[in-house]
């Protein structure tokens, strides 16, 4: 499966973050009962894993490592290689975002194969390879991750954090796999909250198409990117 491009970076030091899921035709993350769903199939897993292939390190929200208790990692042995050629570690780093870092050292996740780094207001005593304050903006943390040497961010959800960094206006791209199944519920990729995203978001050509692709079993992959202006 071909790369997409990637978007131009930010004038901000801060790393380029691509946004990605599978989700229902309706625009779900999960069933009606909520849980750890996963949507996708061998296409999608295929998309995804080219994405992780493409990231120096992949941003989960706390909620959604609670409910899998472990990380999505590389598979293919291309893409393995891949990495490996361009003098990169085979997974890319997996940083969590908490402010109740309360996790439980029993989980998969401590056991994966990758470097474990954590965005928390204080840190924790294991587990962690290495730890960020939460400063109060995404800009602030974003550019503290692009300090540590993170250029290219894969944004894995949840909603919830989906929803924040796009509030800030911080992803710069958008590559989800729609997933023929209809729903239902509030499990919305994009979570209804007080806060709205900016009205610049919804403005004619702040998102151009980079493409579409059939990835087969009835799912298709579609492809955004962000354009500002200047």
């Amino acid at each position: 499966m071909p790369q997409s491009p990637t978007p131009t970076r930010p004038t901000l030091s801060r790393p380029c973050v691509r946004l990605v899921l599978a989700i229902s035709l309706d625009g779900r993350l999960a069933p009606h009962e909520g849980g750890a769903a996963q949507l996708g199939g061998e296409g999608d897993r295929r998309a995804l894993e080219q994405a992780l292939a493409w990231g120096d390190a992949c941003l989960i929200g706390a909620g959604t490592l609670r409910a899998h208790q472990c990380t999505c990692l590389i598979r293919s042995p291309q893409l393995l290689e891949q990495r490996r050629s361009e003098g990169r570690a085979e997974q890319p780093a997996a940083v969590v975002v908490s402010r109740s870092p309360d996790f439980s050292s029993t989980w998969r996740f401590f056991d994966q194969p990758l470097q474990r780094w954590l965005l928390a207001p204080e840190p924790v005593d294991q587990g962690f390879d290495r730890w960020f304050p939460l400063a109060p903006t995404w800009p602030d943390r974003l550019k503290a991750l692009g300090a540590a040497g993170i250029q290219r961010l894969v944004l894995l959800g949840g909603a919830q954090l989906s929803a924040d960094l796009l509030q800030a206006d911080c992803v710069d791209a958008l590559q989800l796999t729609l997933v023929p199944q209809l729903l239902g519920g509030r499990f919305s990729w994009l979570p209804c909250t007080d806060v709205p995203l900016p009205a610049v978001l919804a403005q004619p050509g702040a998102w151009q198409s980079d493409g579409a692709e059939d990835l087969g079993d009835g799912e298709w992959l579609v492809r955004y990117r962000r354009i500002r202006s200047g």
